[in-house]
């Protein structure tokens, strides 16, 4: 899981320019927009702020070009701004209002819906119509990507491209919600969903996953770079361009996503089978895309009950948060990948009461700080059920019903987890003992815990079968051995119960290299202030 062999590949390829229409490149646009003067206008854009009709212009003028670096700046630092400028609490203007600016480009129109719905979901609640006007603009925009007669020639920026599978589930995900809750819906709003059943379907989005999988042959080229070959030779006509290798490598994350919403965790860790994991792997260029890889990999990991490996995941997530804050405070995901974070500390502290584990020590100090009431309560046995079911609540994903019909998904789920739970709620009290004794008798440890002799020795086989799990070690993420993973062992004779320790060394060093640091910021502070 954590290999060092990935070799990236140059995604910038030659690819044909899209041009219904040309503008002149002597005139470009600088990046505030507000100092160009633009000579055309329509009466269907005068209700256009002049530097979001230049935006348009630059946009489009961009996409004709194929710059995919220029692109991403549009996208995803002028849009944003314009957006807190002017659009804050409505949403831009529709694609038929600025189609005269971008002459009528039906894909380039379909691009900016993607955009001007997703804006909709961000910042307002979308009706019913929007729900199903943004789900028909989905279908435009990957039928045109899916089934034109050859690879297109569009070259989006890879951030995009994660968003646009990211949203797409994401609005799947919101339509289910809100499909489901029955309740204050009009008749007319019930009656036009029982009659498009097709709208956002689970099926649909998983088939639109699988084609991009299917169609880019992304596994394909996995399994060949993870066996030491080039991928390009696996590529094909439609996996050799940037887009739809991207796209299809991407739904592979975006399939890891959905399979965990449906409560599958083993067929959404299957989907991970021929990526290497890794700081050099492609979707460690999105900061958005690595974490909610690792974010899904560690729930799904903790949902089996393989809590060594589900530690792994998610430090590895808080890791990435931890270095990416400081570049990321401006854009748009900023927000959503905090809220991650935060949800990825809740569920450490999960799997940490019930395995307890060396953490970074960074990641352990944030880990005190933010939940470190709720690991002391939960040592406390039956009472701490309900802190339990309040970090998974807190922490984890939406759950989704395939067909909105029968139990409610998220309350499966969590009958599933608090009886897992209630099965090993008293064994950080037993292990607490434990590390006080070399041996102890039955009797004795029984009345410690205030329970029969007979019910120890079944609480006694529980810890013996926890403190094993099947750990990753190697290969794909579904494999791995039975391994320990605590540092208590014991065994029963004649009961009389002998305990082991093993003491792992404290790391002086981190220790050191931390109160270091804090002496020297503490020093910088000191000269700048002024006595």
């Amino acid at each position: 899981m954590y290999q060092d062999t990935f070799e990236e590949d140059d995604l910038i390829a030659e690819v044909e320019l899209v041009a219904q229409a040309r503008y002149s490149q002597d005139n470009e646009l600088d990046d505030g927009f507000d100092t160009e003067v633009t000579t055309t206008q329509t009466t269907n854009t005068t209700q256009i702020p002049d530097s979001v009709r230049n935006f348009i212009l630059h946009f489009y003028r961009n996409y004709l070009d194929n710059k995919a670096y220029d692109l991403h700046n549009n996208y995803d630092s002028s849009f944003n701004k314009l957006t807190d400028k002017y659009y804050q609490k409505q949403a831009w203007p529709k694609a038929e209002v600025i189609s005269p600016l971008v002459n009528d480009d039906q894909v380039f129109l379909t691009l900016y819906r993607e955009l001007y719905y997703r804006h909709i979901y961000s910042h307002m609640t979308p009706t019913l119509e929007q729900r199903i006007q943004s789900y028909e603009n989905y279908c435009d925009l990957f039928n045109y990507i899916l089934n034109s007669d050859g690879p297109v020639s569009l070259e989006l920026p890879n951030q995009w491209l994660w968003d646009i599978i990211d949203e797409f589930i994401y609005q799947f995900q919101s339509f289910c919600n809100y499909r489901d809750r029955i309740k204050n819906k009009s008749e007319q709003e019930a009656a036009q969903l029982r009659n498009n059943t097709q709208i956002w379907s689970c099926y649909s989005v998983l088939n639109v996953l699988y084609s991009f999988v299917q169609k880019s042959r992304i596994n394909e080229q996995l399994l060949v770079s993870k066996n030491g070959g080039d991928m390009i030779e696996a590529a094909g006509e439609y996996g050799s361009r940037p887009l739809y290798k991207m796209l299809g490598y991407f739904s592979i994350v975006g399939l890891l996503r959905v399979h965990c919403l449906l409560g599958d965790y083993i067929l959404a860790l299957k989907m991970m089978d021929n990526m290497v994991l890794n700081k050099k792997a492609m979707f460690a260029r999105v900061t958005g895309c690595y974490v909610t890889a690792y974010y899904y990999i560690g729930f799904a990991y903790m949902m089996l009950r393989r809590y060594a490996d589900a530690i792994g995941a998610l430090s590895n997530v808080l890791n990435v948060i931890q270095k990416a804050k400081p570049y990321n405070n401006r854009s748009y995901q900023f927000d959503q990948v905090a809220k991650k974070g935060d949800q990825t500390y809740a569920l450490l502290a999960i799997c940490i009461a019930l395995c307890p584990t060396r953490l970074d020590e960074n990641i352990h100090t944030q880990l005190r700080e933010k939940h470190g009431e709720q690991l002391f309560k939960m040592q406390k046995g039956e009472d701490s059920l309900s802190i339990y079911v309040d970090l998974f609540q807190f922490a984890c994903p939406k759950f989704l019903s395939p067909t909105g019909q029968g139990a409610d998904p998220h309350q499966h789920q969590l009958k599933v987890f608090s009886a897992d739970i209630r099965n090993q709620i008293h064994l950080p009290i037993l292990r607490s003992f434990m590390k006080l004794y070399t041996s102890m008798g039955i009797d004795k440890l029984a009345k410690f815990l205030e329970i029969d002799p007979e019910e120890l020795k079944m609480q006694l086989l529980i810890f013996k079968q926890r403190s094993r799990q099947y750990k990753w070690v190697s290969g794909d993420l579904l494999e791995g051995e039975y391994l320990p993973t605590s540092d208590l062992d014991f065994c029963l004779k004649q009961d009389v119960v002998h305990i082991a320790e093993s003491k792992v060394g404290r790391r002086y060093g981190d220790w050191f290299l931390r109160n270091i640091n804090r002496c020297e910021d503490i020093l910088a502070n000191l000269e700048q202030t002024k006595i």
